[in-house]
């Protein structure tokens, strides 16, 4: 199959062009840059595989949870690369991208995703994994770190160990992995067949939370919060 996959839900700028077996990726820090750099990193990755958009079966994105703006930059440009070529969009949880790359390193089965939701807050989904097809255990949600739980034998994979503050729970084994576009490029083929792929005004973000940033006395509690933290770990024994 021919495929596009791009991620923008975090600080990395990730897209990947599956050309048959062969595969061209390109990973670059993101976040405020990702608008301007998206599309030219797409044309040289097509360029370099001898595809052009009309060539591919579908263009599959990072839809969410993840960054407010990530999440538009990624929806908005599948849907003009869809309705311009008349390809297919197929829109991928990034959290399931999370667990497809935690397993391609590690080989896990049963992944609690986790990505940093800033204000202190994470997003996480559950997922085993069944052959070479991935079960939702949990749906995509929004929590404080010390409310996700995580079952004896599951891998936590994602970004947060930054988050956790280094108190993963006893014998957690932890994979860091982001929502890779090479990871959406595996998925892909399972969400082709299971009818995932929507026209392109179908390609729409997956937003949890509702609000984007905290008030000042918010911002003040969360600082008093990790300074009364750090001093609580500075005052342990070693």
């Amino acid at each position: 199959m021919n495929l596009l996959a791009f991620d923008t839900s975090t600080e990395t700028l990730s897209v990947a062009v599956g050309a048959g077996a062969a595969v061209l990726e390109h990973v670059e820090a993101g976040g405020p840059k990702a608008s301007a750099r998206l599309i030219p990193v797409i044309e040289d990755l097509l360029a370099r595989s001898g595809l052009t958009l009309a060539g591919l079966d579908a263009i599959a994105f990072g839809r969410g949870p993840g960054s407010f703006t990530g999440l538009r930059t990624a929806a908005a440009v599948a849907q003009g690369l869809g309705f311009g070529s008349g390809v297919a969009v197929l829109p991928v949880d990034t959290l399931l991208a999370v667990a497809e790359e935690a397993h391609h390193r590690s080989g896990a089965t049963r992944i609690v995703a986790m990505l940093d939701a800033r204000m202190g807050e994470v997003y996480h989904a559950a997922y085993e994994r069944n052959g070479a097809d991935w079960r939702t255990c949990s749906m995509p949600a929004l929590a404080r770190p010390q409310e996700v739980q995580i079952p004896t034998g599951w891998t936590l994979a994602g970004n947060v160990l930054e988050v956790l503050a280094g108190r993963l729970p006893p014998a957690a084994q932890y994979v860091a992995a982001l929502p890779a576009a090479a990871a959406l490029l595996r998925l892909a083929p399972a969400g082709l067949s299971g009818q995932a792929a929507h026209p392109a005004a179908q390609a729409l973000p997956l937003y949890i939370r509702d609000k984007v940033a905290q008030t000042t006395e918010e911002r003040a509690a969360d600082r008093a919060r990790k300074e009364s933290r750090h001093a609580s770990d500075a005052a342990e024994p070693t």
